[in-house]
């Protein structure tokens, strides 16, 4: 069920392939633990020099999940689901905001579901965020973060969908969306 460039991406980045992390995983009893007690194993496993260990950690544990049956891909280990996207765009974190403001802030709705509260932005000294809660229960939150050569990664997610079949319907709806960008 896993995809398997999750797991050949997991094993070229650790340099233990994906059926040794099958075998520790299992060997270790993740079947019965919850998300955050595999991340936490997963990470004792991890390479001493790997860089962003953790969030290896992260992926190899949703990895497992998948791979045993514990969850589906979008699925959160919650049980709800969530779909992620991201487009890079020209210029900075603010102009990128802005523009999302213009493009997106004022809808009432988006793919046919009201909007249950007007979109918020709000800002760190890296980031740049925008947040709506939607009628039916769930949030898309987008994050804007400069990159090299006066670019922009826009990352978006919509979050607390009830199934796949949402993350089906509403991935167009956002890569339209951004591609407005």
């Amino acid at each position: 069920m896993v995809k398997p460039s999750n797991t050949a991406g997991i094993a070229a980045a650790t340099g233990r392939t994906w059926d040794d992390w099958v075998e520790v995983l299992e060997g270790a009893g993740a079947r019965e633990m919850p998300h955050s007690a595999i991340a936490v194993l997963a990470l004792k496993h991890m390479p001493e020099s790997l860089e962003r260990a953790e969030w290896w950690a992260q992926a190899a544990a949703v990895a497992y999940e998948q791979h045993a049956g514990l969850r589906v891909p979008g699925q959160t280990c919650t049980g709800d689901f969530q779909l992620s996207t991201s487009k890079t765009v020209t210029g900075d974190k603010d102009s990128a905001l802005e523009a999302w403001v213009a493009l997106a802030g004022e809808r009432e709705e988006f793919g046919g579901v009201e909007v249950e509260a007007p979109g918020a932005a709000s800002s760190t000294e890296k980031w740049r965020y925008w947040r709506v809660p939607l009628a039916d229960g769930t949030r898309v939150a987008l994050n804007f973060s400069d990159k090299a050569g006066g670019k922009c990664s826009v990352g978006l997610v919509h979050s607390k969908l009830d199934s796949t079949e949402a993350i089906e319907f509403w991935r167009p709806v956002w890569k339209d969306l951004l591609g407005q960008l």
